[in-house]
């Protein structure tokens, strides 16, 4: 008996009656999301509008949408803007975020590069409101470092004298180019022209920015510059001179770091300080290391919730004895937990000595610190530092763990994003253990 199956017809017009509204349940988070930036004062968007009464031009989109876009897609793990309209176009989700209104990779784009400042005042207002809530207190602060891969390769660094012969080359480039455009005169070659000598201009422009950058690594950083160049031969020290740093014609503010599992690549670190599971302060540094970090972070927690922490824990080798005794003069009330550098065993009877002297010569911040680590209750504080990696996965999980900005100032903006993103779906989960 000949088989009876339903095909698929293509070529058949219908039409569709969507009800978006419809399809989306009324549990699901993105109605959370709609919810808390209904709830935001976007004054600062709305005064950058020029569509305005009867003046020509376009209605500019709203930008509740736009911002809800980012943050679903922040939690969604999404970061590219072409990702992200496309998927406005297909997803029942983001299509009901758009609620019909059309929107493009490059206004998306553009959205999310200019509203740091936004952004950067939002992470404040919302751990406020937080902290009213009691969902976040300042008995404990984690600060801690975490590698994020720059949107470049270890490919596009290049020193100096490299850079300088690029620029020259990039330079010859677009004035042939220019050269070409001016005397062909079919329309259509004149159209691939136009595309080669944009490239061409966009190139010269990224390796004139890195060789006008400056390198970022501090003195202090000098020691880790071999993490740039090949190891030393083995058998002792090497007798060549530290080699020249090198700076990407990609990501030119972005300097090589050594990351978890030990590759060298273009990168920042983030610092991020936790509380309660919440990010409190983050910043994207160019330091390869957290050493002398914890007082900017501690500042910016003061300066986002209004009081310092009453405990700081740090990771080993994070506070120096310099940081130790600023936190306590700015901060005389707050412990911090981080243990201190590990004791060499000294083999001589001067070397012991001399050890015991500077022991008892240190001012009673250090000892007290010391003491503390020394104690029990202590050794337990320190263990609750590793709560921290938990915010550092649950960012990661959602694409924090390469960028896809480039420039310190765009990968700042992102780390905002990320930031109110974590704290907003934290707090809704928060939330929901609540009991009613």
């Amino acid at each position: 008996m000949e088989i009876r199956i339903r095909q698929a017809e293509r070529n058949q017009a219908g039409f569709e009656v969507v009800d978006l509204e419809s399809l989306v349940v009324d549990d699901h988070p993105v109605r959370a999301v709609w919810c808390f930036v209904e709830g935001l004062d976007l004054q600062w968007f709305y005064d950058r509008i020029k569509a305005r009464g009867d003046a020509p031009g376009r209605p500019a989109t709203d930008p509740r949408i736009l911002l809800t876009l980012w943050l679903y897609a922040t939690a969604d793990g999404i970061g590219s803007a072409r990702a992200l309209a496309r998927l406005c176009e297909h997803h029942t989700i983001y299509r009901w975020i758009c609620g019909g209104v059309g929107v493009n990779h490059t206004m998306l784009s553009e959205f999310r590069v200019d509203s740091g400042e936004f952004l950067d005042g939002l992470l404040t207002r919302s751990l406020a409101v937080l902290m009213k809530e009691g969902l976040i207190t300042l008995d404990e602060v984690i600060t801690d470092g975490t590698k994020i891969r720059a949107a470049a390769s270890r490919s596009s660094m290049r020193r100096r004298q490299t850079l300088t012969e690029l620029e020259e080359k990039a330079r010859t480039r677009v004035s042939e180019l220019k050269q070409e455009l001016e005397i062909d005169s079919a329309a259509g070659e004149r159209r691939l022209s136009k595309r080669r000598l944009s490239a061409a201009e966009d190139r010269a422009r990224r390796v004139a920015a890195a060789l006008a950058k400056r390198p970022a690594a501090a003195p202090k950083d000098q020691k880790d510059q071999k993490e740039d160049d090949e190891s030393p031969p083995a058998g002792g020290k090497s007798d060549k001179k530290p080699k020249e740093e090198r700076i990407s014609t990609t990501d030119p503010d972005a300097p090589l770091m050594r990351m978890a599992d030990g590759a060298v690549l273009p990168a920042y670190n983030v610092q991020v300080a936790s509380a309660c599971g919440f990010v409190v302060a983050i910043d994207p540094v160019q330091r390869r290391n957290d050493r002398g970090l914890a007082p900017m972070m501690v500042a910016q927690v003061e300066q986002r919730c209004g009081k310092p922490p009453a405990r700081l824990l740090a990771d080993t080798g994070a506070m120096t004895a310099a940081d130790i005794g600023t936190l306590a003069q700015i901060y005389p009330s707050m412990q911090v937990f981080s243990p201190p550098p590990a004791r060499k065993d000294a083999s001589k009877p001067a070397s012991k000595a001399r050890y015991e002297r500077n022991r008892a010569a240190e001012p009673q911040c250090l000892k007290e610190w010391r003491a503390r680590m020394d104690s029990e209750e202590g050794q337990a504080a320190y263990k609750r530092r590793s709560n921290t990696e938990h915010v550092h996965a649950r960012l990661k999980n959602r694409g924090f763990g390469r960028m896809v900005l480039r420039g310190l100032a765009k990968v700042r903006t992102a780390c905002l994003l990320h930031a109110v993103t974590h704290n907003l779906m934290w707090a809704i989960s928060r939330r929901a253990l609540r009991p009613a």
